[in-house]
Formats: C-alpha cells, sequence, structure tokens
C-alpha cells in the first residue's frame, strides 16, 4: 500500500540515502528515458577524447590503468562512454609502442539507493582474450568493473589511485537541498516553488551557496584519489544568463509544468500548500563563471578546455506532431530524474497523479516545448597538476 502524503516528509530523511534516477526497466525508468542524455554525450566524444590524450601513459607500469565514472546511474550510457574511453586508451598505448598494454579498472559510482542490480546486468562478459583481442571482440568487455557506492563529494578511493575520472550529467545534483530555502523564518524560504526556477534573490543565493560548496568538496576529494598526470572530464547542467533564477532548460522542464501541476494538486486539496512547498529539486544549473571560480579557488587542476555546449533537447519523440507522444515524453522524462524522491515526499499514488498532470499540461503546450526546451551543459577538462 503506498504511503499517504502525510507519512513522509524528504528533509526528514538524508537526500543522498534515497536520491537516485528511477531504477528498473519501466516506462517511467531512467534506463528507457536516457535517450537524449545518450545522444548529447555522444556530441561531446571529440572532447572527451582531448581530454584521454591529455594523461601521461605511465609504460611498464604493472598497476592497472583505472578509471572512475562519477554518477553512473543505471543505464547503457555509461557502459558505452566506459567502452569508448578504454578502447581510446588502448589505441594510445598501441600507437606509441606500449604493446601489451596495461590492464584496465572501471569504478561505476553512485549514491547507494542507484540501482546497480539493472547496471551490472547489463555488463557484457569480460573477454578471456588479450587486450588486442578485446578490440576486435563483441559483445565483450577489455575491463575488470566494480560498483563504489556513495557521495562524490566526499572521498570514495584511495590516495593517488585514479588515472581519469568522468562524471556526466550529474554534479548538478547538490548534496542536500539548502536548509534556509525551506525554513519558513529565513528570507530564503521557497514559498510556491518546487526548484530554484523564479525564487526570490536569497533563495537562488542559497541554491548558489551549495553548488559552490559542494563542487568545491569534490574538487578536494579528486585531487586526493588521482594520479599525477590524471585528468577528468565533467559535464553538468550549465546556464547562459547571469541570473541563476534563470534556469533555461531545467526551469522550463520544473518551472512550468512540473511546478503547475503541483499547484494543482493544492487547489484541487490532495496536498497542501505547505507540503509543495516543503519539496524543492535539489537541483542547480552553474554559470561558466561560477564554475570557475571555483576550479581556480581549489587550485589543485589546471584547466584545459571550459565551456558551455548546446545539448539540445531532452524530450525525445518518434512523432513530434503527435501531442499526446510529446506530453507522455515531459512526464517521463521528468519521472525519470526526480520520481524516486516524489515518491518518497507524497507517496506513488499521488505521485501518478502529479505525473499525469504533468503529462496533460505537456500535451497541451506540445508545440512551444519542441521549439523552446534546450539544454545547455558546462563541459570541463582538468588535469592535475
Amino acid at each position: 500500500m503506498a504511503p499517504k502524503s502525510e507519512d513522509v516528509i524528504l528533509p526528514d530523511r538524508k537526500l543522498e540515502m534515497i536520491l537516485s534516477m528511477k531504477g528498473g526497466n519501466g516506462k517511467g525508468s531512467y534506463a528507457n528515458n536516457s535517450q537524449a542524455q545518450a545522444k548529447h554525450a555522444r556530441s561531446m566524444l571529440h572532447l572527451l577524447k582531448e581530454t584521454l590524450d591529455i594523461i601521461q601513459l605511465q609504460p611498464g607500469s604493472e598497476l592497472p590503468f583505472t578509471v572512475a565514472d562519477l554518477g553512473c546511474s543505471c543505464g547503457n550510457n555509461t557502459l558505452y562512454i566506459v567502452d569508448v574511453i578504454i578502447k581510446h586508451m588502448i589505441e594510445r598505448y598501441e600507437a606509441m609502442g606500449y604493446v601489451p598494454p596495461p590492464e584496465f579498472s572501471v569504478f561505476f559510482s553512485d549514491l547507494p539507493s542507484n540501482d546497480f542490480n539493472t547496471l551490472f546486468q547489463l555488463l557484457p562478459p569480460i573477454s578471456k582474450g588479450s587486450m588486442e583481442e578485446c578490440l576486435a571482440t563483441d559483445n565483450h568487455r577489455s575491463y575488470f568493473a566494480a560498483g563504489v557506492p556513495g557521495s562524490f563529494y566526499r572521498r570514495l578511493f584511495p590516495t593517488r589511485s585514479i588515472d581519469f575520472f568522468h562524471s556526466a550529467f550529474s554534479l548538478h545534483w547538490l548534496s542536500q537541498v539548502p536548509e534556509s530555502v525551506q525554513d519558513k523564518r529565513s528570507s530564503a524560504y521557497n514559498r510556491g516553488r518546487v526548484s530554484i526556477h523564479n525564487a526570490n534573490q536569497e533563495a537562488a543565493n542559497a541554491y548558489r551557496s551549495q553548488f559552490q560548496g559542494d563542487l568545491a568538496a569534490f574538487l578536494k576529494a579528486r585531487s586526493q584519489e588521482m594520479k599525477r598526470g590524471g585528468s577528468m572530464f565533467l559535464v553538468c547542467l550549465g546556464r547562459t544568463s547571469p541570473d541563476p533564477t534563470d534556469q533555461g532548460g531545467p526551469g522550463l522542464l520544473f518551472g512550468t509544468h512540473f511546478q503547475d501541476s503541483w499547484n494543482d494538486l493544492v487547489l484541487e486539496g490532495l496536498i497542501t500548500s505547505e507540503k509543495r512547498d516543503a519539496f524543492n529539486i535539489p537541483v542547480y544549473a552553474s554559470s561558466l563563471q561560477e564554475f570557475r571560480e571555483v576550479v581556480e579557488t581549489n587550485g589543485s587542476f589546471r584547466i584545459n578546455r571550459l565551456e558551455i555546449f548546446k545539448g539540445g533537447s531532452p524530450l525525445v519523440v518518434s512523432q513530434p506532431d503527435d501531442a499526446i507522444e510529446v506530453g507522455r515524453a515531459l512526464a517521463n522524462s521528468c519521472r525519470s530524474v526526480v520520481g524516486v524522491l516524489v515518491d518518497v515526499h507524497i507517496g506513488e499514488q499521488l505521485s501518478e497523479e502529479l505525473f499525469s498532470r504533468v503529462e496533460q499540461r505537456g500535451s497541451s503546450h506540445a508545440k512551444e516545448l519542441l521549439e523552446q526546451l534546450q539544454f545547455y551543459h558546462i563541459v570541463a577538462s582538468l588535469s592535475f597538476k
């Protein structure tokens, strides 16, 4: 039986113990609603390979080349990217005459609530042949794999143990909703809103401070874990506006139809306004300058590349003229990334009501969504000094 909305209040539980993309293989799962992320990641492969080419190789070492994918989630996207990384590094070793190349070890890391089971079921078997044979072997992997549960805002690996860090579409997730945003006594209280989009200036400042503190903690942890000569490739939501309350694509995704659907539940008496206001999405789309300032303040990493990249729409539809399909895609896209948080906050039954309204509103504004819903990403290529 689904819990009533009064039974569970999100702030009473630590976010990192419940935050995850929607697991499994259902219609609202992340695995079945991350085609846009896959498309965006493929468009950045040349930038990823640029970063891989900067890594200093260690010929003759008996230690494996180690890769960590932070915020791996539970779909095929992470496996595709890891294959690209490993194959590119094998080719680099071979081109420089380092044959055979070293063994490769890949750590898939995400919060403990992540659906690691679905991810590991997608892993192909490891090849029994040599590394050279691996490149010609379909449906096999040429690396050893392990899962590492935990928040990437803290240490996850031993000192100087990782050659390359990769993290895509994850660093915009905050470690927590800023406390002042949910404090009724605070001027930053985000009354009537479920995200930073169109929030007041005090709430926006709280979100920005939370992001900057989280990113600083992330960089500090990686600076201890990365090997000398190692590199890092990061992709997260970014914005082109200097105004943090104008979140661009994420704002249109969560600050309009999703927001209005929460308001529908309040107007219909299904939840109280206080219950709505107690829910805030812990996502912040940073500006390029905000990101740069944190990296430069940390001082451990050299910036090879730092830019805003136009990623496109998060909605993937086969029939753009089908308003019902567009609405369903909007609802499933929202559900795949915040559905778990909504379920915990108001229960599965009311969650179904909420996303049903998101779908209806998306269908009513299908043409506008397809024309205006665009995501921008911050792409950062960093090397350990």
